[in-house]
């Protein structure tokens, strides 16, 4: 059965649901030995649980799409000061200016968000001016 919604007037048909393929793959993507989120879950918890989970997030994931909404806690995240790189800390005082802050996000959400992007990355479109976060592209390129 070929079903099709409409979403901002952009078809959205079975070949962009989230499937338990795309789940393990972006799974299988993501760095190991990273901290974990709010909920205590790392990458290696969702690696090597059972195989049954791929086809429970991609369920949940549709589902999220079909309903419009995400988990309130996915939007939750804390932040890390990191001491900056090339920091001689033995010869000076520290200041709030020698640390840059990194986000530790769940990771069922990152996993959500880059399957996002991998069957939605073609609807999704930048400024030429825009240099972080993008493939094959970086803040350095801006100089």
């Amino acid at each position: 059965m070929h079903r099709t919604s409409t979403y901002l007037e952009v078809p959205v048909d079975d070949l962009f649901r989230f499937d338990a393929e795309l789940v393990e793959s972006v799974i299988y993507r993501m760095k190991l030995d990273k901290a974990a989120g709010l909920d205590g879950l790392s990458v290696e918890h969702l690696r090597y649980c059972s195989v049954s989970l791929q086809c429970i997030l991609a369920k949940l994931f549709n589902l999220m799409l079909f309903v419009g909404s995400v988990p309130t806690d996915f939007g939750q995240s804390f932040t890390l000061p990191i001491l900056k790189n090339n920091l001689n800390v033995y010869f000076r005082l520290i200041t709030v200016e020698d640390f840059h802050g990194i986000s530790i996000s769940l990771v069922i959400s990152k996993v959500f968000e880059h399957c996002i992007l991998e069957r939605y990355d073609k609807f999704f479109m930048s400024s030429d001016n825009q240099f972080g976060f993008k493939k094959k592209s970086s803040c350095s390129h801006a100089i």
